[in-house]
């Protein structure tokens, strides 16, 4: 029995790596292959040409405040002197006058001076950002209640919290992080918006559903119009193994290369990424998910179009309106996440890993993108807010998983699970509608 058995699986292992070798062996030799895969290379390198160009700009660094101005002309910015507690619109009051008398602060110590620093802490529903009042203009106010503006008995901090329907509320004491480095601020929010916008359109969109369109939809289909398909099938083997193993031979090229495309995306973010380290090791989990969550698309869409190209031979024509859909729903995520209609697409269920991740990863980016829209900018007719650099574009690529209100590790299981599933069901629907089809 034992050696029967021993038998059936090694059969059953020739009979796979014979089809999935010669599966590769035709991709290496098509010239189709090769310019669809440096097609997809040259489009990641010109998004990293882009985000390396970014990171270098430097970005002007704004006065929001108002603070290093000096409104009586006695040498002194009015920042200096609502520290040290006298009138920035008398030119009798200052701190020279002090004694010993402190000296006239230059006037571009009081730009960036109350940047973003943020020590959170779960408070019931909300998250208490205990900001740091780092030019004290808050803590040298003279009563409690100046303090503590947004009501919330903390002095000088920052509040964050969602209501009953999950809308975000941001909520700062006065003075408190109102004159953040725009610089800084708008590298960061940037890089994590690249990384973000790179890994969802470039990766799990772009690369994941273009190379399957173009390298598996004629996997089977090719096969049958050339008549090569006859030779698979002179041994006994099921039709649905022969779809599983040109699959599989599919997936021996385009994984890889996924593997490549990200490991060469993370190389360059974490050298070129803002901060005072050389390399950015941190943020390796993200483009792992986002690798995990590219393979997992081209893995169902591969099942997908090559079921398509062995139902009718024009299957691309088949394909072409799905891709369009698929789009659809990729820019549908990153607006509205907790759309149902999302649930219907492959695209939607791979952006939840990413989004998932994300939210791992960067525990603190509803403060970031919160913070980047309430900077209040002092003009001659008082203060309005002013939208940072970078949090536009931050709050358009991130995006909760929208799977209700679970945590992020459960909601990349349950994603993954799911994409599995449909991998699975169209092997078996692919294997079924080939084993009705006449081979030519």
């Amino acid at each position: 029995m034992a050696d029967k058995t021993n038998t059936i699986f090694r059969a059953f292992d020739r009979k796979a790596a014979a089809i999935t070798e010669f599966t590769l062996r035709q991709y290496r030799t098509k010239i189709s292959t090769w310019v669809v895969l440096v097609t997809g290379m040259i489009v990641i390198c010109l998004l990293m040409l882009f985000y390396v160009d970014a990171m270098q700009r430097d970005f002007e660094s704004i006065d929001n405040d108002g603070d290093s101005v000096d409104s009586d002309g006695d040498l002194y910015p009015d920042g200096q002197e609502r520290l040290y507690g006298t009138d920035p619109f008398s030119d009798q009051s200052h701190p020279g006058l002090f004694d010993p008398p402190v000296p006239p602060d230059d006037p571009s110590k009081w730009i960036d001076e109350d940047d973003f620093d943020w020590d959170q802490s779960p408070s019931g529903t909300q998250t208490v950002s205990v900001g740091y009042d780092d030019d004290g203009d808050c803590r040298s106010r003279d009563t409690d209640s100046q303090k503590d503006t947004n009501d919330n008995g903390i002095a000088c901090d920052i509040e964050l919290s969602r209501d009953l329907d999950g809308n975000l509320r941001y909520s700062s004491d006065a003075f408190v992080d109102e004159d953040p480095d725009d610089d800084a601020y708008a590298k960061e929010a940037l890089h994590r918006a690249s990384i973000l916008g790179i890994g969802k359109l470039g990766f799990v969109f772009i690369i994941s559903i273009f190379i399957p369109l173009f390298m598996a939809t004629g996997l089977i289909r090719d096969e049958m119009t050339s008549g090569t398909m006859h030779y698979m099938l002179t041994k006994p083997i099921a039709r649905t193994e022969v779809f599983l193993y040109r699959v599989l031979g599919y997936i021996g090229i385009v994984w890889p290369y996924l593997i490549l495309l990200t490991l060469i995306s993370a190389i360059v973010t974490g050298f070129a990424g803002p901060g005072d380290s050389l390399f950015r090791f941190s943020e390796f989990g993200i483009w792992l998910a986002i690798l995990f969550a590219a393979m997992l698309a081209t893995l169902v869409y591969g099942m997908l179009f090559c079921f398509l190209g062995t139902m009718w031979k024009y299957g691309i024509v088949l394909a072409i309106p799905f891709a369009a859909w698929e789009l659809g729903m990729a820019l549908l995520s990153m607006g509205v996440p907790e759309s149902p209609i999302l649930r219907f697409s492959i695209v939607g269920w791979a952006m939840v890993i990413v989004d998932s991740a994300s939210m791992i990863i960067w525990p603190d980016m509803d403060l970031l993108i919160s913070s980047g829209f309430s900077v209040e900018v002092e003009d001659s007719f008082g203060f309005e807010r002013e939208e940072l650099i970078g949090s536009e574009a931050l709050n358009y690529f991130f995006a909760t998983p929208g799977l209700g209100d679970i945590s992020p590790f459960l909601s990349m299981i349950i994603a993954t699970v799911v994409l599995l599933i449909q991998a699975i069901v169209l092997l078996f629907i692919g294997g079924a509608v080939f084993k009705g089809k006449e081979i030519e």
